[in-house]
This record gives C-alpha cells, structure tokens and sequence, in this order.
C-alpha cells in the first residue's frame, strides 16, 4: 500500500471519498429502495468487506465515525415510528447496508484489489454515477446556520477563554427562559424540516453541533470546567437556534424568533435572505 495515510487530506482516493460523503445528507426516500435493491451479499464481498474494515485499513477510524454519521442522519428511517416516514425500515436497513459498503469502499481503495472496490461501490454507483459537489441544504439563512454552529468551538474553548466563559454563562441564563414555549415551537420547526424535505440535514446540523462543543478545550484538551447539566442546556438550546435558522423559510417569525433570539443577541450571526 505504500506510506500509511494519516490524514484525509493525504488519502489517495479523496475525490472518491468526499463525493460519498457528501452524498449522505442529499439521500432521498426515492433513492433508499433503489439502493436496497442493488445491495447484495457474497462470501467474496464478504471478504471484501472485512479487509476494507481491517484494523490497519486507511483511516479504518473515521470510516467507523462516518457509519455512526449515517447511523444519526437516518436515525428515524431506522425506528421506523414515524408518521411521516414513507419508506419501510427493512428497506432502510438493506439501503444503508449500500451505504456503508460504499463509504468503507471509498476509504480502503488503496488496500483491495479493483474488484473488490468495485463490488462494494457497485450498489452506490448505481444510483449515483456521479459525485455531488453541493452543499446540504440549510435553506434561504444557511450562513447564518454555518456561523452560529462555527461558534461552538469557541466555547468548547471558555476554560482559557474569559469571553468565552461570559458567553457561555449568559446563555445557560437564557437557557431558563421561555422553556415550554420554545419546546412547542421546537415541534413546529421540526414539522417544517419534514415538509421542506430538511429532516436528515437536521439531524445533520444537531451532529455537526454536537461535535463541536464536543471537541474540548485546545490547550488543555478537556474543558470541563461546568456542570454536565449546563453543557447541555447550552448546546440544546445553541442547536434549537441553528435548526431554526435552517427552517426559517417554513416557519412564522414568532416560532423563529422565539428560538432564535435567546441565542442571536449575544452571538450576532450576519443578517441573511428572510430575516426581518
């Protein structure tokens, strides 16, 4: 295989790799029975499947990190409760199984033989042929949506960071306000990420979210300085207002603002297309 690869930047097949995973939030309910059709299983693919896998595979620990990714974006397709839901889970579960061969295909190019990377991108290509260079839809306020989710670094950071910590203070107190209200409103926004077909780019934003107030502090790598109970009040109440923001286009100023406000007054986000 030559030099391990450490970085993704490095991989030898990046092109291939990001047009996979840049494909996951534009999977449409059309496309998972397609997928689920195309998917089989073999002893050979099998094989396949297990080297690509293989502890010593390329960078064999994001590909298990992108299976969780598909894991939360189709968390719902997967408990198959859902009124809204039109494809039956059986066939989510056979089309994801497409999904994640393709991406552990992607990344273990360097390691398997042309067939076997074949055989396991085969049920991806099928229905997608060619890679995608767009973006998720985070509808007509999507910079505003990518600046407040870039914050959450920073205060993943307070520890050594005294604006940081003030900021994070002043939201847990803002995180007491209005708390049945923006429950209720929080319903409603979701409701529009069904309609809007956004609902696996919300389960998107709340990952992306969560990794970011996840990722600790950079001097000391902890940044475990608050209650746990604090964290999360204002990371849920920092990923309602970005899911707002993501939706905004499909709901009433009022719902909007409700869940908005508390975070946008102290974090200004650039004033985009909708805002009032």
């Amino acid at each position: 295989m030559g030099k391990p690869v450490e970085q993704l930047a490095d991989h030898p097949n990046l092109a291939e790799v990001l047009g996979v995973l840049a494909q996951l939030a534009h999977v449409e309910d059309a496309a998972l029975p397609l997928l689920a059709q195309a998917w089989v299983n073999s002893p050979s693919l099998a094989i396949a499947r297990d080297r690509a896998l293989a502890p010593d595979s390329p960078l064999v620990l994001e590909v298990l990190g992108a299976f969780g990714a598909v894991g939360a974006l189709f968390a719902d397709d997967l408990a198959g409760q859902a009124a809204y839901l039109t494809v039956d889970r059986s066939v989510t579960v056979l089309a994801l199984k497409a999904v994640r061969d393709a991406i552990a295909g992607a990344y273990a190019r360097p390691v398997l033989s042309s067939r076997e990377h074949e055989a396991l991108l085969r049920p991806w290509r099928s229905v997608y042929p060619e890679p995608t260079v767009e973006e998720p839809d985070l509808g007509p306020r999507g910079d505003q949506v990518k600046a407040l989710l870039s914050c959450l670094p920073v205060l993943a950071g307070r520890c050594h960071d005294p604006a940081g910590q003030a900021l994070f203070d002043a939201l847990v107190d803002r995180s007491y306000l209005a708390e049945s209200e923006r429950v209720e409103a929080l319903a409603w926004a979701f409701d529009a990420a069904v309609l809007t077909s956004r609902r696996r780019v919300w389960a998107l934003v709340r990952r992306t979210g969560t990794q970011g107030m996840s990722r600790g502090c950079p001097t000391c790598r902890t940044g475990q300085v608050d209650s746990k109970r604090d964290v999360q009040r204002v990371l849920t109440l920092c990923l309602d207002a970005a899911c707002a923001l993501l939706v905004a286009d499909a709901m009433g100023d009022a719902s909007t603002e409700l869940l908005t406000d508390p975070v946008t007054s102290l974090i200004p986000l650039q004033r985009g297309p909708g805002s009032s």
